[in-house]
């Protein structure tokens, strides 16, 4: 396995070369300057747009960019944003990463936790009285058109019922004045959701060799004492008004996207499930008289999983592709959103910057994604 992931890392470390290289000059071949955007003035004289020019470093030949821009990147500095100058790409990326891939991470969790166990459960009992209905409203959910689903989701629940705020990160009127800024109450959410969801993965890890009896009676007091002290803090906390008002914030864009989702891991699974269940394995799992529930979470569960992980995991890393829509539709200020305003703005390092962390998200999700392959089935051996 480390003689593999080494060899791994080389080809990632080739592909994505490659495709730096391949954006940097697409991003250039586009046609318009943006030395005539930044100086729009008709009376500002040319040679202040020559100054500016080199300041950016626009005056040297492409291949001499690249190479400048390719040595700097390996240094940590992914230049200044043309459209926020002088602030640096890579602040601007390290403020907006956290926003989308916690929005797509706690959707596509859920999406993937619900739709998983329905799809088993469908599959397992195939010809319910249930199947039907649920099998039509995934199709519908995984076929909908998602920027006319936004819209109605915005127009029910927050235009309409107004349960939900339109868009935007947070409530103006709340913060204007207040103590803490949006970047640090964000960060301190994510800090501690880390840590609960650590807590609760480590206490039903810790007591998964116990009898049944045992483990129900140590995990559910377990979690809800955890649950208990996680919201207890945000209660007393000075900051917990303004978690709260960012939480209010995310759920309508969470929900578009869970919604979504559930629907192609839902169907994923049951098809994935019902080849499992004809395969032979099972046929002598039931010989040999296992029961029911050992057969279907152990041995077709398991290998029906497969591909459903590997969706999540390919999902997660193109997430900042999904968030182009979700992000405009409710304004959340997030990588999505920063890639579309570069991408019309002619805003090349800061677009270079966004495309780069998708690629590296996709290369290390592909790897990822054969790790656990190699966890799951036992038959898989590199």
């Amino acid at each position: 396995m480390t003689r593999y992931l080494g060899g791994r890392l080389f080809q990632m470390l080739i592909t994505f070369l490659l495709f730096q290289t391949l954006v940097f000059f697409l991003l250039h071949a586009q046609p318009g300057d943006i030395t005539q955007q930044m100086l729009g003035d008709p009376d500002i004289p040319p040679e202040a747009r020559e100054i500016l020019r080199k300041q950016l470093g626009l005056d040297k030949p492409l291949p001499v960019q690249y190479l400048t821009y390719i040595g700097n990147f390996w240094q940590g500095n992914l230049g200044v944003s043309w459209s926020e100058y002088p602030k640096p790409v890579t602040s601007i990326i390290l403020e907006r990463m956290p926003r989308t891939l916690v929005l797509f991470f706690s959707a596509n969790v859920v999406a993937f936790t619900v739709g998983f166990l329905l799809g088993r459960v469908l599959a397992w009992r195939r010809g319910s009285l249930i199947e039907y209905p649920v099998t039509v409203a995934s199709v519908i959910l995984y076929t909908v058109f998602t920027p006319w689903f936004a819209l109605v989701l915005i127009w029910v629940f927050a235009f309409k019922l107004k349960l939900f705020p339109i868009g935007k990160f947070i409530t103006v009127r709340l913060w204007r004045g207040g103590p803490f800024g949006a970047n640090e109450v964000f960060g301190r959410m994510i800090t501690l959701t880390a840590v609960l969801l650590v807590a609760v993965f480590l206490l039903f890890f810790l007591t998964r060799k116990l009898s049944v009896l045992d483990r129900r009676r140590i995990q559910i007091p377990g979690f809800l004492i955890l649950l208990v002290v996680y919201l207890g803090y945000w209660a007393l906390s000075p900051m917990g008004k303004y978690a709260l008002d960012i939480a209010w914030h995310m759920i309508l864009p969470i929900a578009t996207i869970t919604l979504v989702a559930f629907g192609g891991t839902m169907l994923l699974t049951r098809n994935s499930m019902l080849e499992t269940l004809r395969e032979d394995y099972i046929l002598t799992a039931r010989a040999k008289g296992l029961p029911e529930k050992v057969v279907r979470d152990k041995h077709a569960a398991r290998n029906a999983l497969l591909p459903v992980v590997t969706s999540l995991i390919y999902t997660l890393a193109f997430s900042i592709d999904g968030g182009v829509i979700t992000e405009t539709y409710y304004s959340w200020p997030g990588m999505g959103l920063t890639l579309l305003s570069a991408a019309t703005s002619n805003d090349i390092p800061l677009a270079i910057g966004a495309l780069t962390f998708t690629g590296v998200m996709a290369l290390v999700a592909h790897m990822l994604a054969d790790v656990v392959y190699a966890f799951l089935d036992p038959r898989i051996r590199y």
